[in-house]
C-alpha cells in the first residue's frame, strides 16, 4: 500500500487536546504477545514506514520519539494492520530487549488478581542502568 493511500484510509483522533493522533498497538510478530500501546502522529507513522523502526508521538512531552533511542530496545516492524474504523494501527514487531520503560518485556506486566495487581511479566533490564538523567 502506498503511503498516500494509507493516509487516505486513516481517521486521526484528538487526544489530550492534540489533533491528528492514532493509537498504535504493538505485538511480538512471532508470539502475538501484546507489548505496548502508544500514540502516533503523521510524522511518526511516516518515519516508521520509511525506516521500519517504530516511532511514536508522546502526548506528555508533545514530541516525536524513536523507540529504543536511549535504551537500545528497538522495535523492527514486520507487518502493519489497520482497524475497521481507521483510527488504530496494529504493528507486529521484532522486539529487541524490553518494550516497557520499567524494564519488562511488555508494558502489560501486571495482572489483576483478586482485586490486586500482581507482577506477571518478565523483567529483562534494569531501568536505572539504561536511562541516565
Amino acid at each position: 500500500m502506498k503511503k498516500s493511500s494509507l493516509f487516505d484510509t486513516l481517521k486521526p483522533r484528538s487526544v489530550d487536546g492534540l489533533d491528528g493522533l492514532f493509537l498504535a498497538v504493538v505485538q511480538d510478530y512471532k508470539s502475538d504477545e501484546v507489548l505496548m500501546c502508544a500514540f502516533m502522529d503523521e510524522k511518526s507513522l511516516e518515519l516508521t514506514l520509511e525506516t521500519r523502526l517504530m516511532h511514536y508521538f508522546s502526548t506528555s512531552r508533545r514530541s516525536l520519539w524513536k523507540k529504543g533511542e536511549s535504551s537500545g530496545n528497538i522495535q523492527e516492524v514486520k507487518s502493519v494492520y489497520v482497524d475497521c474504523d481507521g483510527d488504530a494501527l496494529l504493528f507486529k514487531v521484532k522486539q529487541v530487549g524490553g518494550a516497557c520503560h520499567m524494564g519488562y518485556r511488555s508494558c502489560f506486566y501486571r495482572r489483576l488478581a483478586d482485586d490486586k495487581l500482581e507482577v506477571d511479566g518478565v523483567k529483562v533490564f534494569e531501568p536505572k542502568e539504561v536511562y541516565v538523567d
